[in-house]
């Protein structure tokens, strides 16, 4: 059996680096488009089962469509043009979704559904072409290269070999390098203009004419950058005007303020804030501020001179460690954040310059593990739905929690759940039980969070109301509006049945529920109010 005219060694090398660029590119696409959508629409697990799963289909029938137009028009100038008319719609993809987003976005401050979820539909619709192409690219490679069925089997592994080696560089280099450095927009376009460069090459070798009547492509796609990347990635909400945005490794960073001189910090979508500042203002009646009280629940009489170190797992721009600086002034402060960006943005315009707090980028719960202090209150603020990191809700994990702590020691973490829906709570509870002897409860007023408080030591719940009555005069006031706001907001302690371990922790299966369960009864319009 005999295919096509056999290749070159030209052709043959040229053939090589059609498939590594093709390969880098189908991963540099599946991992950016996470990070398109993350934008709008935030990175759970939702969201990347449908990115992954559509991908797949347009893989599926890539390979399918590729290996029948390999066998109708085994030319390699058909195949070259397959690429670049592949790296081409990935080019387009960032420019044609931008305004679709911007819409989006706009669309997910004002609560509309239908438009926000016609919008996710449509993005992933814009895969649809490119990615078609990019799987067409592998079975067709195969029968140009394959000269006799003989070597079916080595010209066959020798490609996929190749295709995912340009596949590793696909999934590392947008993540850690490119999407940092230059944005999604423009590492989608790094990606397809290298492609597109490939097949160009690669079709002026086999028809330099077919090739030079292409060279529109790569114009018409510099205009449409230039045209369509165009201000912020993410407009802010609606009175409020942006300071600070940048693309990390991790989230989508805007610092933006109010008329009142207010800066909050949004993450991805921007629905949560996640750090608030104020030049005068300290106290603001918000999750942070319950994070004072976690180490009053001991027994009394426990005073402010008690309080020797803390440290804050998910640091964000320094919301708790400003306040409890304000209150103890010079207090010794750990801060873990996983996002460098995040820590510029706070150093840079919310006030996190303290010199007592020692910032350190990393993992939550790695970095807990190289830290050899001992805490009166370790602070746990990473948690928030749909984002759960499942590692730091085990038991393992608050055991080591708890040997970082004084013996008075508390930890304080901050929950989300709906007004409805407290499965994630009761199960971080039943999984503290497993820890500490007494935990807890705290509903945040106004908000889907919940304070749980667990104390190293056998407490009881009046033991904060006794502690805040016993307060020495000198007291800061930001303390005793704190203390005095987690009194009114103390609810019964319920412990559910599961138990999270680092062999069994199904948080996503859970935080996935309650955000299906909550859209699907009404939730946008509850948020909406």
């Amino acid at each position: 059996m005999t295919g096509s005219t056999p290749a070159s060694r030209s052709q043959q090398r040229l053939l090589y680096i059609a498939v590594f660029a093709s390969g880098m590119t189908t991963l540099a696409v599946e991992f950016t488009a996470s990070r398109l959508l993350g934008s709008v629409y935030g990175t759970s697990n939702v969201v990347w089962a449908n990115i992954i799963g559509l991908i797949l289909i347009y893989l599926t029938a890539g390979y399918f469509i590729g290996g029948r137009w390999a066998d109708r028009s085994p030319y390699f100038t058909t195949f070259y043009r397959l690429i670049i008319w592949a790296a081409f719609f990935s080019g387009l993809v960032p420019l044609v979704a931008h305004p679709i987003l911007k819409t989006a976005a706009a669309a997910v401050q004002d609560f509309d559904a239908a438009v926000t979820a016609g919008s996710f539909i449509s993005v992933l619709v814009l895969f649809a072409v490119p990615v078609t192409l990019l799987g067409c690219v592998s079975p067709f490679s195969i029968r140009l290269a394959l000269s006799t069925i003989e070597k079916a089997g080595g010209v066959s592994g020798r490609m996929y070999a190749i295709s995912t080696l340009g596949s590793i560089i696909g999934t590392f280099a947008p993540v850690l390098v490119l999407i940092p450095q230059a944005g999604t927009a423009r590492t989608f376009l790094f990606f397809a203009g290298a492609l597109l460069v490939v097949g160009l090459v690669g079709l002026a070798v086999e028809d330099r004419r077919a090739a030079f009547r292409l060279l529109w492509m790569p114009v018409l796609l510099l205009i449409l950058a230039l045209l369509a990347l165009r201000g912020p990635l993410r407009p802010p909400p609606p009175g409020m005007t942006l300071l600070y945005e940048d693309e990390s490794a991790y989230n989508l960073v805007q610092v933006v303020e109010d008329s009142d001189g207010y800066r909050y910090l949004l993450l991805n979508e921007g629905q949560g804030i996640h750090s608030q500042w104020h030049p005068t203002d300290i106290f603001y009646r918000r999750t942070w501020s319950f994070f004072l009280a976690g180490p009053y629940f001991n027994n009394p009489p426990y005073t402010p001179d008690r309080v020797e170190r803390i440290a804050v797992i998910g640091l964000a721009a320094g919301t708790i460690a400003r306040q409890h600086d304000v209150v103890y002034p010079g207090l010794p402060m750990d801060g873990i954040e996983i996002d460098p960006a995040i820590v510029e943005a706070g150093q840079r315009y919310m006030g996190m310059t303290m010199p007592n707090l020692n910032v350190i980028i990393d993992d939550g719960r790695f970095g807990l593990t190289q830290l050899d202090a001992q805490y009166s209150m370790i602070g746990i603020d990473a948690y928030r739905v749909p984002y759960v990191p499942w590692h730091m809700t085990t038991v393992e994990f608050f055991e080591e929690v708890r040997d970082h702590l004084l013996d008075d020691g508390v930890v304080t973490i901050n929950v989300g759940r709906t007004s409805s829906d407290r499965r994630l709570v009761e199960a971080l509870t039943r999984t503290l039980l497993d820890v500490f002897p007494s935990v807890y409860t705290l509903d945040v007023p106004d908000a889907f969070n919940t304070i749980l408080i667990a104390t190293r030591q056998p407490t009881l719940p009046g033991n904060l109301i006794t502690n805040l009555a016993a307060l020495p005069p000198e007291a800061h006031p930001v303390l005793r509006e704190a203390l005095t706001a987690a009194a009114e907001s103390i609810r019964p302690t319920v412990a559910s049945d599961l138990r999270l371990t680092d062999d069994h922790a199904p948080v996503e299966m859970i935080v996935d529920s309650m955000v299906i369960e909550f859209l699907l009864h009404g939730g946008i319009n509850e948020l909406a109010n």
